[in-house]
């Protein structure tokens, strides 16, 4: 099933690519005729397919994912000597000491609008087209636009809101106020939801229907006060309850179906980014994360990066019993931890003996054991320190590009939404407990009895933990400034990042956000 939408995705890249707003239309319109090709819906589903590869940045290194967890408490990039020094970047994103000019900033914000542009423009195309059945795929794609905006909401708070793709020469968009990109984000999304489908079968896997249109919302409304200052709890509450009170989408018994190899069947997955080694490249957590020498442990093509690690105190946050630290059945957990092997049961030895001050394999080189404490950010931080990323299950003989689909929205940050809505309208709210619990009882550890800030944090965490959810969840806990681990308290203008410079240099109408 997601295989098929993964070609359906990635099959008219070529035909539909763009490189402009102002000088493409003529083109585009030579090669596609709408009079004679948007005749049916496979027509229509197939010209969707380039809106939503552009989904593949999340993955990457130095995107979406990167930004949202290096910035958290879930993670850092150790400068170990000669490695993932990268200028500084992610040393300054895990301390909260970014500025306009870094890359990843950037590259965040031209993934968004180059969504944006895509959607803008197929929009205007499906508009011109005399067909009936238009008006459910331009919903389609305005829903998709808005995950964008929220994206850019969250995170730069103050951008432009650009809803055309005819632009005139020279446009120059300025910056829209945080609360006014709210209100369009809110605007479009009760607008166009309920106008997509409720089907959950292979026809909308991996693109927004209308129980993703509703996650969107329960995500907007449960950030509305840290967005703009108003609570949306009750509004939450509803979106969540569409979903659950549909019966189409469940818990899963075993965790890690959500997160497999083949998880295109998971019943808890309500949007997933359908990447594939072959059709659709660009989830490269393999790489990311694991050791050099683990590409013995996994049989890889290539080597790994050893980059991304987990923070100590986020691994130690799991209780050991906990099935998402522990594996159950299938072996390893959300992070990997101690000695590793390789596929004969041999350990991994790392030949860079040199490195370690206290090497006791001196001239043989040095045991890879993942440690969850690290001995330092930087500049030598151990090649072995820190537990790394696995919650998605690596594949025996995978390349650089993973093919497990990555999730934007499950069923269990659902359940994690509405408890959340619950607690903060009453916090001693039963069924916001009982909620919570349901997600720690299929993590095999003993019920809350009450929920407070603190434990309430944790637990999306653990349960939510590499799913990029991490800083948005951190801002709206009010935990976001606390010091952790090489970092110290952070200002509150930085729950905002920075307008990228590069943006600001060819824009002079966008405006810096406060504090930069």
């Amino acid at each position: 099933m997601k295989n098929l939408n993964k070609i359906l995705f990635a099959a008219l890249i070529g035909v539909l690519s763009f490189s402009s707003c102002s000088d493409l239309e003529p083109e585009f319109r030579d090669v596609i005729t709408e009079e004679t090709y948007f005749q049916n819906d496979d027509a229509f589903i197939s010209a969707l397919g380039s809106a939503y590869t552009n989904l593949y940045g999340v993955g990457n290194h130095g995107n979406l994912f990167s930004l949202q967890e290096v910035s958290s408490d879930e993670a850092a990039i150790p400068h170990k000597g000669p490695d993932w020094e990268d200028g500084g970047q992610w040393l300054r994103t895990h301390r909260h000491e970014f500025f306009d000019g870094e890359g990843v900033m950037n590259n965040v914000w031209t993934f968004c609008y180059g969504g944006i542009n895509t959607c803008n423009r197929l929009i205007a195309t499906f508009e011109g087209v005399d067909n009936p059945n238009s008006a459910a795929f331009i919903a389609e794609l305005k829903v998709l636009r808005a995950w964008y905006y929220l994206r850019l909401l969250d995170i730069f708070g103050n951008v432009p809101i650009i809803e055309t793709f005819d632009v005139p020469e020279g446009f120059l968009p300025a910056t829209e106020s945080r609360a006014t990109v709210y209100a369009f984000v809110e605007k479009e999304l009760t607008e166009q939801v309920p106008l997509l489908s409720t089907d959950v079968g292979s026809s909308t896997y991996a693109r927004v229907n209308f129980y993703v249109g509703q996650a969107m919302l329960a995500d907007l409304f449960l950030n509305a006060e840290s967005y703009i200052g108003t609570p949306k709890y009750a509004q939450a509450v509803a979106a969540t309850n569409e979903i659950i009170n549909s019966g189409e989408y469940s818990l899963e018994a075993n965790y890690f179906a959500n997160f497999s190899i083949e998880n295109g069947g998971s019943n808890e997955n309500i949007w997933v980014i359908p990447y594939d080694q072959v059709n659709a490249g660009g989830y490269n957590l393999s790489q990311m994360t694991l050791h050099y020498e683990s590409q013995k442990t996994f049989g890889l093509t290539d080597q790994p990066w050893n980059g991304y690690t987990s923070l100590a105190d986020f691994y130690n946050s799991y209780e050991s019993d906990d099935i998402r630290i522990t594996g159950g059945s299938r072996g390893y957990g959300v992070l990997l931890e101690g000695p590793q092997y390789d596929q004969a049961g041999n350990i991994l030895i790392d030949g860079a003996d040199t490195w370690y001050p206290d090497n006791e394999f001196e001239g043989d080189g040095r045991a890879v054991v993942f440690s969850a404490e690290i001995n330092e950010l930087a500049p030598g931080a151990w090649r072995d320190g820190g537990t790394r990323m696995a919650k998605y299950e690596y594949e025996n003989g995978g390349t650089s590009n993973m093919s497990n689909d990555f999730v934007l929205y499950r069923y269990g940050e659902v359940l994690l939404n509405k408890a959340e809505a619950l607690w903060r309208q009453n916090s001693g709210d039963a069924e916001a407990l009982e909620l919570v619990n349901m997600i720690r009882e299929r993590a095999g550890v003993a019920p809350f009895t009450e929920l407070t800030s603190e434990n309430f944090l944790a637990e999306r965490g653990r349960e939510l933990a590499f799913e990029a959810k991490r800083r948005t969840d951190l801002i709206r806990f009010d935990a976001w400034g606390n010091p952790w681990w090489e970092k110290g308290a952070s200002e509150d203008f930085k729950k905002l990042m920075p307008i990228p410079a590069n943006q600001i240099a060819v824009n002079p109408n966008l405006q810096q956000n406060p504090g930069y």
